[in-house]
């Protein structure tokens, strides 16, 4: 279990330095040759634009072998991003979105596959922990990726940049081959069908497992509400810092390390939690810490924005995590694929729509996508947390009444 542990958590700190720095070196590269603000903006897009097609991706997933899928899958976007070497000028701006695209797939492919191999790698009570680990780490080097990057092209130009991006999942392709990794049967007894890529109706079936089963879909919904909510709030948060406070707008990265902090506190912590509480538990507590921060956020204080943020970055992990786990240990293993790289599409996808929102209501003001953000992130934590009180309080109650004569 600890080899494999050191794995996955050694993966998500190279994939994540690879992807950000990545990331963040397209932009400006693309901003460079085009001089265009718009374009270089449009490179974030071509990343999560793939998790729209998730649900069949996710459907190959659990088509193919799943380990081997992870290795190939970084193999060949390391060849791809050395193809980013050959280009010289404007004309050839295409091919760092189309290599962007690409990288967007792997993500799906490669999120859809961890989920799926996770609970063949660790046993279902260490799938909080590993999973808090994984988070923090991720949130580790997005404090330390974005310097890297900027700060080697800055330095060298985009060559390195690319080197070094193309490095990582040749890297974490040897760390897949490493990890001992057995082959359960799959829950229900049924066996994982082969063949080319699913129909309609398998990823029917995967949906289903998704939205039917209230284990799963409520923790991935109240992920998706919390996420959401914050893209809701990040053009109030600016508004803040530089309306409110008068502050320069280099303030709004102190607050991007608070966040980095708290999220790397709340993924070291989130196994603790999962072990004490049901994952639905873990959300709704996540969701209540989550509108704390933005009721700090509301408050005309430098230190109550920076405290706002560090709790945010503390309870959004908490509800992912949360989804991500109950999706892990409660998902049929056949449909693994399907179900994690859906999941991704409904908790991420919203945020795509809540971003431009944020910025249209911000016209009535900074205080209220806050204070709205905070309203319906206490309201559906409250929601749960008082359902889960009433179980608990009919158990007792059926347990006293079944013990009378």
């Amino acid at each position: 279990m600890r080899r494999n542990a050191v794995l996955f958590v050694l993966i998500s700190l190279l994939s994540g330095f690879g992807s950000t720095a990545m990331t963040l070196a397209a932009g400006i590269w693309v901003y460079d040759l085009t001089d265009s603000p718009g374009l270089a903006a449009l490179t974030g897009l071509c990343i999560y634009a793939p998790t729209l097609a998730a649900p069949w991706l996710g459907a190959l997933v659990d088509r193919l072998p799943r380990r081997p899928l992870l290795i190939w899958t970084d193999l060949l976007l390391g060849v791809v991003l050395l193809s980013l070497l050959t280009v010289s000028g404007p004309e050839h701006t295409w091919l760092i979105f189309a290599v962007l695209l690409v990288r967007g797939i792997s993500y799906v492919l490669v999120d859809a596959g961890e989920t799926a191999i996770l609970p063949a790698a660790l046993p279902a009570s260490a799938l909080g922990d590993i999973n808090g680990w994984r988070t923090s780490a991720q949130e580790g080097m997005k404090l330390l990726a974005p310097l890297a990057g900027a700060g080697l092209y800055a330095w060298q130009g985009p060559v390195p940049v690319v080197l070094l991006s193309a490095a990582m999942p040749a890297l974490t392709a040897a760390c897949y081959g490493l990890l001992r990794v057995t082959s359960p049967a799959p829950r229900d007894g049924r066996k994982v069908a082969a063949g080319p890529v699913a129909g309609e109706r398998e990823i029917w079936a995967g949906l289903v497992a998704l939205f039917g089963n209230p284990a799963v879909r409520v923790p991935v919904l109240m992920a998706a509400v919390a996420i959401a909510l914050s893209g809701l709030t990040n053009a109030a948060v600016i508004e803040r810092v530089v309306g409110g406070l008068g502050l320069p707008a280099t303030h709004l990265g102190f607050l991007s390390t608070a966040q980095g902090a708290g999220s790397i506190v709340g993924g070291l912590v989130a196994g603790r939690l999962l072990a004490r509480f049901a994952p639905v538990g873990v959300a709704a507590i996540g969701a209540a810490v989550f509108a704390g921060g933005c009721l700090a956020w509301c408050l005309p204080w430098w230190p109550a924005l920076v405290v706002g943020s560090v709790l945010v970055g503390v309870g959004l992990p908490w509800t992912l995590i949360a989804g991500v786990t109950a999706v892990q240990t409660r998902t049929p293993d056949h449909l693994l694929g399907r179900v994690g790289a859906s999941s991704t599409t409904v908790m991420f996808g919203p945020v795509a729509l809540a971003i431009p929102l944020g910025s249209a209501v911000l016209q009535l003001g900074a205080l209220v996508p806050l204070l709205v953000a905070a309203v319906v992130a206490f309201a559906v934590a409250g929601t749960q947390l008082r359902g889960k009180s009433a179980g608990q309080r009919a158990d007792v109650s059926a347990a006293v009444g079944g013990s009378e004569p």
